[in-house]
């Protein structure tokens, strides 16, 4: 299977993504969240439904601002399950309220949720995949796997042979403390 290093340079979605985002330490809550929601919303789906999305994703939770999506009532589930610009799957959009929830107390407990991870760091994948079923909903191993590896807390976003690796390695992410 070819790694994401050799199909996504050049392509107009996946390239930006793996050029600018992918793998990148990130310290943001809002774009912790936003990595939480595409990810759990890709499960059976392609990355590039979800990158092609991804603008109507923003819009459509608020610009990921994590107090307001928490706050969504049956209006705003009611609004995202008729909203054709993103997954419209009732499992996905009520983990992803539920899961703003969440972040709401590990923000309230942490300070942030870059601090509640970098608490938990380094763990191996099987046990980050434990605390992440514990504490979010819809967070299997490839979702929890896939978070982490795309906001720098496990190694394997990028081959070592790819510039990107080398820009990521000078930021120095958390797998490599």
């Amino acid at each position: 299977m070819p790694h994401y290093c050799d199909i996504a340079p050049g392509d107009p979605w996946h390239g930006p993504y793996h050029d600018t985002d992918y793998g990148f330490p990130v310290r943001d809550d809002s774009v912790l969240f936003e990595r939480l929601v595409l990810e759990i919303n890709q499960a059976g789906l392609s990355w590039l439904t979800i990158l092609k999305k991804r603008e109507q994703f923003y819009t459509a939770y608020d610009k990921f601002d994590i107090d307001t999506v928490a706050a969504y009532g049956a209006r705003d589930t009611k609004r995202l399950l008729s909203d054709a610009g993103i997954i419209r799957n009732r499992l996905k959009v009520t983990a992803a309220i539920h899961n703003a929830q969440c972040l709401q107390e590990i923000r309230a407990s942490h300070g942030s949720i870059a601090d509640w991870l970098d608490s938990h760091h380094p763990l191996p994948k099987d046990e980050w995949v434990k605390l992440f079923k514990k504490t979010f909903r819809f967070t299997g191993g490839e979702i929890t796997g896939e978070f982490l590896m795309s906001t720098g807390y496990l190694p394997g976003a990028h081959r070592e042979d790819c510039p990107v690796f080398k820009e990521i390695s000078a930021l120095k992410p958390p797998w490599q403390r």
